[in-house]
């Protein structure tokens, strides 16, 4: 007798977990990489009050990050929080399969996490260059191979890319301009370009070979081009799944990085990234393009 009560508790409680984990996958979730402060945190912020499902803050730094979710809370919003060092590669597949198991995918991601070096610091251009190129691309190229194939059908993209991405390819020889802006170039050949500026930059010889003397501007590029090539690659593996991935400037923003004098508020910062993320269902752009003040630029 105790033996079948115990029997229909136990089946009983693996039912409701069984259905708590079916609901759960059900939830739309949003991932906010490098959204402990500044633009990431507005961006968490907005789509707390936007999107329809769980927002998670992300920070390499647990203390920090849980700091900035109670920072949320204290407004009256619901942020949840997962650690993300984008550097680390098994940080990133913690959160994939972390994103896996409990929501089945990923709705939203929102690449913001990014470094850039203050104008009269003393670091040698090529280690700049190299620090760069390591966090804005290929850290965040990371974060795409991981995740991307969890995106859901209608699910949104953004890489949190720079006005200067626009401008260091302004001053790129027109040899370099030509093949960043090639509607055929690979991620492979994406890549070899970005790792030859920073060869370049220790050799001394990167103006000779038609680069421009900005290491952020330069990795900006690269974000920008990726998101090209992902979009493209998008069309061709997952056509009719309705998922739009864009590229997009926020702005000049008062932010540890960018300092005090520039005339946008994070909020004001977000304003673009949370439009392109919250793109409505069927929308059939803008996909694959370069987004500034909500208006798609040309590249």
């Amino acid at each position: 007798m105790w033996m079948c009560f115990f029997l229909r508790c136990l089946l009983s409680y693996l039912i409701r977990i069984r259905l708590a984990e079916r609901m759960s996958k059900s939830v739309p979730v949003a991932v906010v990489t490098g959204s402990n402060k500044g633009i990431g945190l507005a961006i968490v912020r907005a789509l707390c009050k936007q999107f329809t499902g769980d927002v998670y803050l992300t920070a390499r730094d647990v203390e920090r990050g849980k700091e900035a979710v109670a920072k949320l809370q204290e407004e009256g919003l619901k942020p949840q929080f997962h650690q993300l060092d984008i550097n680390d590669l098994q940080s990133i597949r913690t959160l994939r399969d972390f994103l896996k198991e409990k929501y089945g995918g990923l709705n939203v991601l929102i690449n913001n996490a990014g470094i850039a070096f203050k104008v009269e610091d003393p670091t040698p251009f090529p280690t700049q260059a190299e620090v760069s190129m390591k966090t804005n691309f290929f850290a965040t190229r990371n974060i795409c191979n991981e995740l991307l194939p969890l995106i859901k059908p209608q699910g949104r993209v953004v890489n949190v890319s720079s006005v200067m991405s626009v401008r260091a390819l302004a001053m790129c020889s027109p040899e370099l301009q030509k093949k960043f802006r090639s509607e055929t170039i690979t991620e492979e050949e994406l890549v070899k370009l970005m790792e030859k500026f920073v060869e370049d930059t220790k050799k001394g010889v990167h103006e000779k070979e038609g680069w421009p003397n900005s290491a952020y501007g330069v990795t900006k590029i690269g974000v920008t081009v990726l998101s090209r090539i992902q979009a493209r690659r998008l069309n061709e593996t997952r056509k009719g799944d309705g998922i739009l991935l864009n590229a997009c400037c926020p702005g000049w923003v008062r932010t540890d990085m960018a300092g005090p004098k520039a005339p946008k508020s994070p909020d004001e910062g977000a304003e673009t990234p949370v439009y392109l993320a919250l793109l409505p269902l069927g929308a059939d752009g803008p996909h694959g393009q370069f987004v500034s003040d909500k208006t798609v630029q040309p590249w």
